[in-house]
């Protein structure tokens, strides 16, 4: 079998899981689903750095909650 015939079968399985993952979901529906899980993936990965700005003395993961979200935006109990 050559790459090229491969590469074509390959293709065609990886099409074949995705329609049987998608099921009956639109085509449309399930890519608007797929690229905003990508995105949110995207965002999450590169968040602390934005955050930080490249500036080495932030570090995001160690801030306390109350620099992050100050307490008077934070939801009181009843």
């Amino acid at each position: 079998m050559t790459s090229t015939q491969q590469r074509a079968k390959l293709q065609r399985q990886i099409w074949q899981i995705a329609n049987d993952v998608r099921g009956s979901v639109d085509g449309w529906k399930f890519k608007q689903y797929v690229l905003g899980a990508l995105f949110y993936r995207y965002i999450g990965e590169n968040f602390a750095y934005y955050i930080e700005g490249g500036d080495e003395s932030i570090n995001y993961a160690e801030l306390v909650d109350d620099v992050i979200t100050p307490a008077s935006c934070l939801p009181t109990s009843p």
